[in-house]
């Protein structure tokens, strides 16, 4: 037993001397273990939002809680990537502040992530397919057999989440990240936001350059496409930035050769890729991550906080200091220049974090729900003032 305990010890104080010496050399600092979710007093405590919202608990003990989906009846479904399962969490009937009851929806997916409704469709991208299934939202239950509609999408790599949203066109919009953290692509499909029918047909690269873009959404007014995109890492920390793009169909958004307002790239730079690409609508600081946006459909609530967006950042990896870690508001002036300003922030204190915001989805009331892969929760935010 003293043998183990010592053994033990000493690779505690190895793995605490290599993380020491990681983060001396390129700069990383990061939560390496997840917690439980935090209690309301915490939150309460540490959470700061704008005046006549507030943030509770909906849903916790759903670990690596990802990408989220309400129904029409208002239930909500969370993707649980890492155990490759769908969750739904019954809406809130009791008006006690948290989801009536969760159960599996679908289970024995590979690493789903996106989700969206199409007519009476769920569909579901996986790191490797699209499959759908017939989903009956009033008793809240699949029918029939699951069946992927879009296989041999490029898997594995960086970044292996796969996000899917229906656009006002109809059409499916798939984002596929980088395999990497910068390289030149053997596969034009990486890196890029690809384009199919709803029956996952016609198959095109709609935009490409865009390194990372999880979080994409259109503007509901002028049905403009917007995205949210990671900036390359190992480039110290104030560069380059996360991006937010407007995304037009045959862009060519600068990754891996361009970064931010068409700096080159110092590995890959490009004289000819700079000339053709565009640069983003606006910048986020570096390594922040932005995950999700939203554009805020119901009108009081835009015009209460003041903005026309959502953006979650799920915070820093490769940055000596913990950045990010929190929600952003977005508001678009009339000329379409845009002012960041913090929506949610507290998730981030003095090194000490308590949350990694992934989605943002918005129920028709107004409420918000966001989900934490940190601490598998899923938090209601809710505006006194409707």
């Amino acid at each position: 037993m003293k043998k183990m305990i010592i053994t033990s010890v000493r690779f505690l104080i190895i793995l605490l001397l290599l993380l020491f010496i990681v983060k001396s050399w390129f700069g990383i600092n990061m939560p390496l273990f997840q917690k439980d979710t935090a209690s309301q007093q915490v939150l309460n405590q540490r959470l700061q939002l704008p005046e006549g919202l507030s943030l509770s608990v909906f849903a916790d003990k759903l670990p690596g809680a990802r990408m989220l989906l309400l129904t029409e009846t208002g239930d909500l479904l969370v993707s649980l990537s890492k155990h490759g399962k769908i969750i739904l969490l019954h809406k809130d009937a009791n008006a006690d502040g948290a989801a009536d009851a969760s159960r599996e929806l679908i289970s024995h997916l590979n690493l789903p992530h996106g989700m969206g409704f199409y007519q009476d469709w769920l569909y579901i991208a996986e790191t490797d397919a699209v499959g759908r299934i017939r989903f009956d939202a009033k008793r809240g239950k699949t029918v029939g057999e699951y069946q992927r509609i879009i296989t041999g999408l490029p898997e594995g790599g960086n970044h292996w989440s796969r996000s899917l949203h229906f656009g006002p066109d109809g059409m499916l919009y798939v984002s596929v990240g980088s395999s990497c953290n910068v390289c030149q692509e053997k596969d034009p499909r990486r890196a890029a936001l690809l384009r199919f029918t709803s029956e996952g047909k016609q198959a095109e690269i709609f935009a490409s350059g865009l390194r990372n873009t999880v979080g994409f959404d259109w503007h509901p007014i002028t049905h403009e496409l917007y995205g949210v995109d990671n900036g390359r890492d190992l480039l110290g920390d104030d560069f380059p930035p996360c991006e937010l793009n407007h995304i037009e169909q045959g862009g060519f958004y600068g990754w891996p050769y361009v970064n931010g307002q068409q700096i080159p790239d110092p590995d890959f730079g490009n004289k000819a890729k700079l000339e053709t690409s565009t640069a983003p609508v606006h910048e986020f600081a570096a390594h922040t991550a932005p995950l999700s946006l939203i554009f805020i459909k119901n009108a009081k609530l835009r015009a209460a906080l003041k903005a026309d967006a959502l953006v979650a950042l799920h915070g820093s990896w490769n940055s000596s200091k913990k950045v990010g870690y929190k929600v952003v508001a977005l508001q678009f002036d009339a000329e379409n220049d845009i002012t960041e300003s913090d929506f949610i922030t507290g998730f981030e204190v003095n090194d000490d974090v308590i949350g990694r915001p992934v989605d943002i989805v918005e129920a028709s009331d107004g409420s918000l729900y966001i989900s934490d892969d940190f601490t598998g929760s899923i938090y209601k935010v809710s505006y006194a003032a409707r």
